[in-house]
């Protein structure tokens, strides 16, 4: 019995990313696919609870990451802190039971997506502190994505140490709550990045890489995830989530490349690399 329960404790669990609920903007819009209408997100969560299923925020899905917990759950976040999330996306999380992460670029708080201006992206507002707490009091958790929604690849140490250290204390120091949860911008980091992200005290640290997260053998700092899109038909994220499907997937030759939250040695290589 105990083999079992160990076994269950450390299936694949799927963890989704969404960044927003709302009307979609004209097609040729950079990003499009990344907004949600919000029947399609309800659609997707009521089929989910209706399999039984429960979608977690990151906090939540802590003790089933790290083995202590075994069910039908798989992950909720939703990137940069977009306003529509909290009109469409929390009413639908309430009405389910589900808790959800929302990852805050601190720096926007109250202000809108300014690090795609410029890019052809329409501008879109983020949620206040105000909308925040009321985020929270839903049971809901509030996690960091950097100050300025930096590529941090594309900084210097000293940089990307302030953002990511940063955040969290923003967002404590803001909102009085431990920060446990941080998300990569664009889910680019390296190694280093994510010994920034233990050493600033959070409990996991999440990317973009398309797959199931698996308890036991990611690093915690360093999880999967998989994206979720407005063309993605619903059978299809069904099976993401309930099957075996995206590790398939994704496994296939010439379809990944060397992701961010798992070490891979490509053949005929003699080292991995980030």
């Amino acid at each position: 019995m105990r083999d079992e329960q160990r076994q269950a404790s450390r299936k694949p669990i799927a963890i989704l990313s969404y960044h927003q609920t709302a009307r979609p903007p004209k097609r040729g819009t950079p990003v499009r696919a990344l907004v949600l209408p919000p029947w399609r997100f309800a659609l997707q969560m009521h089929a989910l609870k209706l399999l039984g299923w429960q979608g977690l925020s990151m906090r939540d899905l802590e003790p089933y990451l790290q083995g202590e917990k075994a069910g039908k759950v798989f992950g909720i976040t939703m990137d940069d802190g977009y306003l529509n999330n909290h009109q469409h996306a929390l009413p639908i999380l309430r009405r389910m039971g589900f808790t959800a992460t929302a990852y805050i670029v601190t720096a926007q708080i109250g202000g809108s997506n300014a690090w795609d201006h410029g890019k052809g992206v329409p501008t879109v507002p983020l949620m206040g502190l105000e909308h925040l707490r009321d985020w929270m009091d839903a049971g809901m958790e509030v996690g960091a994505h950097t100050r300025n929604h930096v590529n941090l690849c594309e900084c210097d140490a000293q940089t990307a140490q302030a953002e990511i250290e940063g955040s969290k204390r923003d967002l404590e120091q803001a909102l009085g709550i431990e920060v446990r949860s941080f998300c990569y911008p664009y889910g680019e980091h390296r190694a280093e990045h994510a010994e920034m992200v233990r050493r600033s005290g959070y409990a996991n640290g999440t990317t973009i890489v398309s797959s199931r997260a698996r308890p036991g053998e990611d690093d915690p700092m360093r999880l999967p995830r998989i994206s979720v899109h407005l063309y993605d038909k619903l059978p299809l994220q069904l099976a993401q989530v309930t099957t075996d499907f995206e590790d398939w997937r994704m496994q296939r030759p010439n379809r990944r490349t060397s992701p961010l939250s798992r070490w891979y040695q490509p053949p005929g290589t003699t080292g991995a690399s980030a």
